[in-house]
């Protein structure tokens, strides 16, 4: 359950940086005689064609989407051009991506706090930079980038830079004109520096830079006021706000009728936390009201490393030999990234965590999930392997006792099926020096 964080106490300019269909922006920097062609890329998995994970924007007017398998978006776009994502160990090695997103937190880095969220995506808390822009002449300083900025609720009779240099704006709306000045900056030279494009949304805290972040794409930057947030949040579906878009959503709608962040407003905060708890009804109540006091990390590495894999349909694995050697296969992989980690930024995990998808063949009623379970890390292949797979039975075990009612134990054992396998390695800290 989400947990209600104190609202800052200061004014804070924070952006959501979004770099546009990445993985097709890094294939097309490899192979530039990709730029401006209808491209996708897809996924280790030769079934159909294999599974589109990012479509350039030249590919969606032919109407290639994400949801399509190679095939399929080769039939509706001819010129398609399919680039598979590099394989290691039999899996997808996302390593080209991860590092080329490293390039653009380097520069983004240069202007705030940095919080990179996943391998596209980074939180910029630019507060500081902003307000030593503060007591300039703006008007000098709006950049023709700056100047193609979104506005949500920017009045028709304004123009874009003529309400960044609004001589009666608010200090919240100074100091996010200043930080929109900066994001745009420094987007232009992630773009000069990496070749790389990317949008943003720039506001005063992260969950409205988030949303905002993608409603002006590519290459773009939207800016929402303290004044439009509650008309942005009105019609707002609430699935589009995290951790809204599972089950506590799912309670929200069938419980309250609550189908858009607005429709929250007419519950009071006494109300959301005797239904869900004090910390998840404040939280909700905050939310109603685009209030989010989340701050942004200074965290330019992973909080954690993960090796996974899916076994669709017939691929499932069902025998206790192919589970363990696909852990030897994720256990290489992950082993990589922690050696990588651990030369280049000084850092060790302490802590292994296996996932497992897995259900019961010809069962119709729901299973129970097979839960995930964890014990310190030791580094090597072999302990990763060993420690993963001891981890993995047990599991294994007690989700075929919960299996059991009705049926005989030995038939239960005997018809599972894996669908997913991920190991991950978190709890990462960095390496004490060695006093000499």
């Amino acid at each position: 359950m989400p947990l209600a964080r104190r609202p800052a106490s200061r004014i804070r300019v924070i952006a959501h940086v979004d770099l546009d269909c990445f993985y097709v922006q890094v294939e097309q920097r490899r192979q530039p005689q990709l730029r401006g062609k209808p491209t996708a890329v897809i996924q280790y998995n030769s079934w159909k064609g294999g599974a589109c994970i990012a479509v350039g924007y030249e590919a969606r007017k032919c109407g290639v989407k994400r949801s399509m398998r190679g095939d399929a978006a080769k039939a509706v776009c001819p010129d398609l051009n399919l680039v598979q994502v590099p394989v290691l160990h039999e899996k997808a090695d996302l390593s080209i991506y991860r590092d080329a997103g490293s390039e653009v937190v380097a520069v983004l880095s240069r202007v705030g706090k940095c919080e990179r969220a996943s391998i596209d995506e980074v939180y910029l808390d630019v507060t500081e930079a902003a307000k030593r822009l503060s007591s300039k002449d703006l008007s000098t300083l709006v950049s023709e980038e700056a100047s193609t900025s979104h506005i949500v609720g920017l009045p028709q009779e304004l123009g874009t830079k003529e309400w960044f240099c609004r001589p009666d704006a608010s200090r919240e709306d100074h100091l996010l004109a200043c930080g929109a000045i900066i994001v745009a900056d420094i987007r232009l030279a992630v773009l000069a520096e990496t070749e790389f494009t990317c949008s943003a949304g720039v506001a005063h805290n992260k969950m409205l830079a988030k949303l905002s972040s993608g409603m002006h794409k590519p290459a773009q930057q939207t800016l929402v006021p303290s004044s439009a947030v509650e008309s942005l949040l009105a019609t707002l579906p609430i699935s589009k706000i995290g951790k809204l878009g599972g089950k506590l959503g799912q309670e929200l709608e069938g419980e309250l009728g609550v189908k858009t962040v607005g429709d929250l407003l007419q519950f009071s905060e006494v109300k959301l936390q005797d239904m869900y708890g004090p910390n998840t009804g404040t939280w909700l109540w905050n939310t109603a009201r685009g209030i989010n006091g989340d701050e942004v990390q200074d965290r330019t590495l992973p909080k954690s490393h993960s090796s996974g894999k899916t076994f669709p349909g017939p691929r499932a694995l069902k025998t206790l030999e192919t589970v363990v050697y696909w852990l030897k296969e994720l256990a290489e992989t992950l082993q990589l990234r922690l050696d990588e980690d651990l030369s280049q930024n000084n850092r060790t995990a302490h802590l292994l965590t296996i996932h497992a998808s897995c259900h019961i063949e010809g069962r119709a009623t729901e299973a129970p999930k097979f839960s995930s379970k964890s014990r310190p890390l030791r580094y090597g292949v072999d302990k990763i392997v060993e420690d993963s797979r001891y981890l993995f039975e047990r599991s294994l075990h007690e989700f075929c006792s919960h299996q059991s009612a009705g049926k005989e134990q030995s038939e239960i054992t005997s018809s599972w099926a894996v669908t997913g396998l991920s190991l991950t390695a978190s709890n990462i800290m960095a390496k004490p020096m060695v006093k000499t």
